[in-house]
Protein backbone atom coordinates (compact mmCIF):
# COMPACT_ATOMS: atom_id res chain seq x y z
CA UNK A 1 0.00 0.00 0.00
CA UNK A 2 1.15 3.72 -0.91
CA UNK A 3 2.52 5.97 1.91
CA UNK A 4 -0.72 7.69 1.28
CA UNK A 5 -3.11 5.18 0.47
CA UNK A 6 -5.42 6.55 -2.48
CA UNK A 7 -9.03 5.95 -1.53
CA UNK A 8 -11.94 4.63 -3.66
CA UNK A 9 -15.79 5.70 -2.33
CA UNK A 10 -18.40 3.66 -4.06
CA UNK A 11 -22.09 5.19 -4.33
CA UNK A 12 -25.03 3.76 -5.64
CA UNK A 13 -28.02 5.83 -6.24
CA UNK A 14 -31.65 5.80 -7.29
CA UNK A 15 -34.25 8.66 -7.09
CA UNK A 16 -32.68 9.97 -3.94
CA UNK A 17 -31.72 13.59 -5.37
CA UNK A 18 -33.02 14.98 -1.59
CA UNK A 19 -29.63 13.76 0.12
CA UNK A 20 -27.39 13.26 -2.52
CA UNK A 21 -25.81 16.38 -2.32
CA UNK A 22 -24.99 16.22 1.19
CA UNK A 23 -23.24 12.87 0.89
CA UNK A 24 -21.57 14.20 -2.17
CA UNK A 25 -19.99 17.32 0.02
CA UNK A 26 -19.08 14.93 2.80
CA UNK A 27 -16.76 13.00 0.50
CA UNK A 28 -15.53 16.24 -0.32
CA UNK A 29 -15.08 17.91 2.37
CA UNK A 30 -12.91 15.51 3.79
CA UNK A 31 -9.22 16.62 4.90
CA UNK A 32 -7.12 13.42 2.87
CA UNK A 33 -4.89 14.14 0.68
CA UNK A 34 -6.09 11.18 -2.42
CA UNK A 35 -9.32 10.00 -2.98
CA UNK A 36 -11.67 9.44 -5.65
CA UNK A 37 -15.64 9.16 -5.34
CA UNK A 38 -17.35 6.85 -8.08
CA UNK A 39 -21.60 7.35 -8.37
CA UNK A 40 -23.17 4.64 -10.18
CA UNK A 41 -26.38 6.47 -10.72
CA UNK A 42 -29.48 3.94 -11.98
CA UNK A 43 -30.86 6.03 -14.07
CA UNK A 44 -32.81 8.60 -11.80
CA UNK A 45 -35.62 10.77 -12.89
CA UNK A 46 -36.00 13.01 -9.45
CA UNK A 47 -33.01 15.75 -10.67
CA UNK A 48 -30.36 13.55 -9.22
CA UNK A 49 -28.49 13.48 -12.71
CA UNK A 50 -28.84 17.13 -12.45
CA UNK A 51 -26.71 17.09 -8.98
CA UNK A 52 -24.28 14.91 -10.41
CA UNK A 53 -23.63 17.11 -14.12
CA UNK A 54 -23.72 20.60 -11.71
CA UNK A 55 -21.14 19.40 -9.41
CA UNK A 56 -18.64 17.45 -11.58
CA UNK A 57 -18.24 20.83 -13.18
CA UNK A 58 -17.32 22.94 -10.39
CA UNK A 59 -14.09 24.06 -9.48
CA UNK A 60 -12.79 21.35 -6.62
CA UNK A 61 -14.73 18.50 -7.43
CA UNK A 62 -12.21 16.69 -9.92
CA UNK A 63 -12.58 13.56 -7.59
CA UNK A 64 -16.36 13.12 -8.25
CA UNK A 65 -16.70 9.91 -11.58
CA UNK A 66 -20.05 9.37 -12.23
CA UNK A 67 -22.32 7.13 -14.47
CA UNK A 68 -25.93 6.97 -14.50
CA UNK A 69 -27.60 4.28 -16.82
CA UNK A 70 -30.49 1.28 -16.35
CA UNK A 71 -29.34 -1.83 -13.72
CA UNK A 72 -30.56 -4.78 -11.98
CA UNK A 73 -30.61 -3.25 -8.67
CA UNK A 74 -27.75 -1.75 -5.87
CA UNK A 75 -26.02 -4.80 -5.80
CA UNK A 76 -25.17 -4.71 -9.95
CA UNK A 77 -24.56 -0.55 -9.05
CA UNK A 78 -21.70 -1.43 -6.50
CA UNK A 79 -20.28 -4.32 -8.93
CA UNK A 80 -19.94 -1.48 -11.43
CA UNK A 81 -18.24 0.58 -9.21
CA UNK A 82 -16.05 -1.60 -7.20
CA UNK A 83 -14.81 -2.62 -11.02
CA UNK A 84 -13.87 1.25 -11.61
CA UNK A 85 -12.29 1.52 -8.33
CA UNK A 86 -8.48 2.42 -8.45
CA UNK A 87 -7.94 2.98 -4.56
CA UNK A 88 -6.00 1.15 -2.74
CA UNK A 89 -8.62 1.08 0.36
CA UNK A 90 -12.56 1.26 -1.21
CA UNK A 91 -15.33 2.49 0.78
CA UNK A 92 -19.40 2.13 -0.06
CA UNK A 93 -21.36 5.00 1.12
CA UNK A 94 -24.93 4.66 -0.28
CA UNK A 95 -26.60 8.21 -1.44
CA UNK A 96 -28.49 8.95 1.82
CA UNK A 97 -25.72 8.70 3.88
CA UNK A 98 -22.70 10.33 5.11
CA UNK A 99 -18.81 10.39 6.37
CA UNK A 100 -17.98 11.77 8.94
CA UNK A 101 -15.31 14.15 9.74
CA UNK A 102 -11.86 13.17 9.16
CA UNK A 103 -13.09 9.75 8.43
CA UNK A 104 -10.67 8.96 5.52
CA UNK A 105 -7.59 9.56 8.21
CA UNK A 106 -8.93 7.09 10.49
CA UNK A 107 -9.16 4.39 8.17
CA UNK A 108 -5.62 4.83 6.33
CA UNK A 109 -4.16 5.35 9.88
CA UNK A 110 -6.02 1.30 10.52
CA UNK A 111 -5.18 -0.26 7.26
CA UNK A 112 -1.41 1.10 8.05
CA UNK A 113 -0.91 -0.05 10.94
CA UNK A 114 -1.74 -3.57 10.70
CA UNK A 115 -1.57 -4.81 6.67
CA UNK A 116 -3.18 -7.92 7.59
CA UNK A 117 -6.51 -6.04 7.90
CA UNK A 118 -9.12 -6.91 4.58
CA UNK A 119 -12.30 -5.85 5.77
CA UNK A 120 -12.33 -2.66 8.47
CA UNK A 121 -15.38 -1.25 10.12
CA UNK A 122 -16.47 1.43 12.49
CA UNK A 123 -19.03 2.96 14.61
CA UNK A 124 -21.54 4.71 13.30
CA UNK A 125 -24.54 7.85 13.67
CA UNK A 126 -28.44 6.68 13.16
CA UNK A 127 -29.88 9.70 12.11
CA UNK A 128 -33.61 10.72 10.70
CA UNK A 129 -34.68 13.00 7.20
CA UNK A 130 -33.39 16.12 8.51
CA UNK A 131 -30.33 14.60 9.75
CA UNK A 132 -31.18 14.78 13.27
CA UNK A 133 -28.89 12.28 15.37
CA UNK A 134 -30.85 9.19 16.65
CA UNK A 135 -28.43 6.85 18.32
CA UNK A 136 -24.49 6.20 17.73
CA UNK A 137 -24.50 3.00 16.98
CA UNK A 138 -21.46 0.98 18.77
CA UNK A 139 -20.21 -2.41 18.38
CA UNK A 140 -17.93 -4.65 19.64
CA UNK A 141 -14.49 -6.16 18.68
CA UNK A 142 -14.98 -8.65 16.18
CA UNK A 143 -16.29 -11.95 16.61
CA UNK A 144 -16.21 -14.81 14.37
CA UNK A 145 -19.49 -16.55 16.13
CA UNK A 146 -21.49 -13.36 15.78
CA UNK A 147 -20.71 -12.50 12.04
CA UNK A 148 -21.72 -16.25 11.31
CA UNK A 149 -25.30 -16.27 13.94
CA UNK A 150 -26.01 -12.75 15.40
CA UNK A 151 -29.75 -12.19 14.61
CA UNK A 152 -28.43 -9.02 12.05
CA UNK A 153 -25.52 -8.31 10.62
CA UNK A 154 -22.97 -6.89 13.02
CA UNK A 155 -21.05 -4.89 10.16
CA UNK A 156 -22.82 -1.66 8.72
CA UNK A 157 -22.04 -1.57 5.08
CA UNK A 158 -22.78 1.91 4.47
CA UNK A 159 -20.94 4.88 5.87
CA UNK A 160 -18.71 2.54 8.22
CA UNK A 161 -16.59 -0.26 5.84
CA UNK A 162 -13.93 -0.04 3.88
CA UNK A 163 -12.17 -3.02 2.14
CA UNK A 164 -8.71 -3.49 0.56
CA UNK A 165 -9.06 -3.26 -3.55
CA UNK A 166 -7.26 -6.58 -3.79
CA UNK A 167 -10.39 -8.07 -2.17
CA UNK A 168 -11.87 -7.47 -5.68
CA UNK A 169 -8.82 -8.22 -7.70
CA UNK A 170 -9.16 -11.38 -6.67
CA UNK A 171 -12.34 -11.91 -7.67
CA UNK A 172 -14.86 -11.29 -4.94
CA UNK A 173 -17.87 -9.60 -5.53
CA UNK A 174 -21.58 -9.30 -4.83
CA UNK A 175 -24.04 -11.53 -5.46
CA UNK A 176 -26.44 -9.75 -7.84
CA UNK A 177 -28.56 -12.04 -7.12
CA UNK A 178 -29.26 -10.59 -3.93
CA UNK A 179 -31.04 -7.23 -3.03
CA UNK A 180 -31.21 -6.48 0.90
CA UNK A 181 -28.61 -9.38 2.52
CA UNK A 182 -25.91 -9.21 -0.57
CA UNK A 183 -23.13 -7.65 2.03
CA UNK A 184 -24.05 -10.43 4.91
CA UNK A 185 -23.49 -13.44 2.16
CA UNK A 186 -20.20 -11.35 0.49
CA UNK A 187 -18.65 -11.50 4.62
CA UNK A 188 -19.33 -14.66 4.72
CA UNK A 189 -17.74 -15.49 1.58
CA UNK A 190 -14.27 -13.43 2.43
CA UNK A 191 -14.71 -14.65 6.17
CA UNK A 192 -13.99 -18.55 4.80
CA UNK A 193 -11.59 -16.74 2.09
CA UNK A 194 -9.07 -16.14 5.04
CA UNK A 195 -9.60 -12.27 4.80
CA UNK A 196 -8.90 -10.60 8.09
CA UNK A 197 -12.15 -8.00 10.14
CA UNK A 198 -11.50 -5.28 11.82
CA UNK A 199 -13.93 -2.95 14.10
CA UNK A 200 -12.25 0.66 14.40
CA UNK A 201 -13.59 1.97 17.67
CA UNK A 202 -14.61 5.49 15.55
CA UNK A 203 -17.67 7.28 14.68
CA UNK A 204 -17.37 6.99 10.23
CA UNK A 205 -19.79 8.09 9.35
CA UNK A 206 -23.94 8.95 9.37
CA UNK A 207 -26.68 5.75 8.37
CA UNK A 208 -29.78 7.73 7.67
CA UNK A 209 -33.34 5.81 8.44
CA UNK A 210 -36.39 7.20 6.23
CA UNK A 211 -39.34 6.08 4.89
CA UNK A 212 -37.84 5.20 1.88
CA UNK A 213 -35.18 3.39 2.75
CA UNK A 214 -34.64 -0.75 2.06
CA UNK A 215 -33.57 -1.57 5.88
CA UNK A 216 -36.61 0.21 7.21
CA UNK A 217 -38.99 -1.16 4.90
CA UNK A 218 -37.94 -5.02 3.94
CA UNK A 219 -36.58 -6.08 7.00
CA UNK A 220 -38.46 -9.67 6.71
CA UNK A 221 -36.67 -9.82 2.95
CA UNK A 222 -33.27 -9.45 4.70
CA UNK A 223 -33.39 -11.92 6.99
CA UNK A 224 -34.72 -14.48 4.23
CA UNK A 225 -31.58 -13.66 2.92
CA UNK A 226 -29.27 -13.97 5.75
CA UNK A 227 -30.66 -17.31 6.53
CA UNK A 228 -29.72 -18.95 2.67
CA UNK A 229 -26.61 -17.26 2.99
CA UNK A 230 -26.32 -19.05 6.42
CA UNK A 231 -27.40 -22.30 4.71
CA UNK A 232 -24.95 -21.87 2.01
CA UNK A 233 -21.72 -21.16 3.39
CA UNK A 234 -21.73 -22.17 6.95
CA UNK A 235 -20.40 -25.70 7.95
CA UNK A 236 -22.40 -27.09 10.43
CA UNK A 237 -25.32 -26.31 9.09
CA UNK A 238 -24.41 -27.41 5.47
CA UNK A 239 -23.93 -30.66 6.99
CA UNK A 240 -27.51 -30.95 8.34
CA UNK A 241 -30.24 -33.00 6.43
CA UNK A 242 -33.56 -31.67 8.09
CA UNK A 243 -34.83 -28.16 7.90
CA UNK A 244 -36.19 -28.65 11.32
CA UNK A 245 -32.74 -29.31 12.49
CA UNK A 246 -31.16 -26.22 10.73
CA UNK A 247 -34.04 -23.81 12.39
CA UNK A 248 -33.36 -25.42 15.63
CA UNK A 249 -29.42 -24.74 15.63
CA UNK A 250 -29.81 -21.16 13.98
CA UNK A 251 -32.56 -20.12 16.26
CA UNK A 252 -30.45 -21.09 19.40
CA UNK A 253 -27.05 -20.00 17.75
CA UNK A 254 -28.76 -17.10 17.07
CA UNK A 255 -29.70 -16.16 21.03
CA UNK A 256 -26.52 -16.63 22.11
CA UNK A 257 -24.82 -15.13 19.68
CA UNK A 258 -27.13 -12.17 20.91
CA UNK A 259 -27.04 -12.36 24.38
CA UNK A 260 -23.15 -12.54 24.09
CA UNK A 261 -22.79 -9.21 22.27
CA UNK A 262 -25.16 -7.51 24.38
CA UNK A 263 -23.53 -8.74 27.63
CA UNK A 264 -20.34 -7.46 25.96
CA UNK A 265 -22.00 -4.44 25.20
CA UNK A 266 -23.38 -3.51 28.48
CA UNK A 267 -19.90 -4.65 30.07
CA UNK A 268 -18.89 -1.62 27.90
CA UNK A 269 -21.13 0.88 29.05
CA UNK A 270 -22.59 1.13 25.88
CA UNK A 271 -25.98 0.99 26.37
CA UNK A 272 -26.29 4.09 29.08
CA UNK A 273 -26.88 7.10 27.61
CA UNK A 274 -24.70 9.96 27.22
CA UNK A 275 -24.81 13.99 26.34
CA UNK A 276 -28.89 13.75 26.86
CA UNK A 277 -30.63 12.22 23.94
CA UNK A 278 -27.37 10.36 22.49
CA UNK A 279 -27.57 6.64 23.42
CA UNK A 280 -25.55 3.69 22.35
CA UNK A 281 -27.02 0.75 21.42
Amino acid sequence: MNPVPHISIVTPSYNQATFLDETLRSVRDQDYPSFEHIVVDGASSDGSVEILKQRSAQPGWSHLRWISERDKGQSEALNKGFRLATGDIVGWLNSDDTYAAGCFKEVAQAFAADPRIGVLYGDYNWIDERGNLLQVRKEIEFSRFNLLFNRICIINSSASLFLRRDIFQSGHFLDEQLHYAMDYEFYLRLLYGGYRFKHLGKVLGSFRWHSDSKTSNFASRQAREIKAAREKHVPCLQKMNGSAAKYVTMVSLGMLATMLRWGKKAACGYYFKRRGNRRTT
